[in-house]
């Protein structure tokens, strides 16, 4: 059983469709902002992993929507890393109406390790302290 991380945040009009919705493609951006929450509250923040010469790509979105988001809801996301191998990763969020506890969406990220010119990074090899500190948050779960 994953443990997840909890983020919260308020849907902005903006981010409404014309029928008052959150449009679709927003959920992508809220799971961005909840993965990075994730990466900082663990001390691996995206700008450490930049500075360390790499850059993490997605590679795959999967979102399920369930109930619809409306403007100033206020949302919490509940992120967990449910996938590590050193190579690839994987993220998996729930959303929730903040005072409800029915479901709204679910979602999954995969993403992998790459130097800038594209070549995959090992991990396990290349940096061993973030490698055992990403096993660890995937084996706490």
């Amino acid at each position: 059983m994953e443990t997840y991380q909890r983020y919260r945040r308020r849907i902005n009009y903006y981010e409404t469709d014309q029928m008052g919705i959150v449009h679709h493609s927003n959920y992508i951006r809220f799971f961005e902002e909840a993965r990075l929450d994730w990466m900082e509250q663990k001390e691996m923040d995206y700008h450490r992993i930049e500075e360390l010469g790499m850059i993490i790509p997605v590679t795959f979105v999967h979102s399920n929507y369930l109930i619809p988001l409306h403007y100033n809801d206020t949302v919490e996301i509940q992120v967990a890393l449910t996938k590590f191998d050193g190579i690839k990763m994987e993220f998996s969020y729930k959303l929730y109406r903040e005072g409800s506890e029915e479901l709204c969406t679910t979602g999954q990220t995969g993403h992998c390790f790459l130097y800038r010119d594209m070549r995959p990074v090992r991990m396990k090899r290349a940096f061993p302290e973030l490698y055992r500190s990403m096993k660890e948050s995937v084996e706490e779960g």
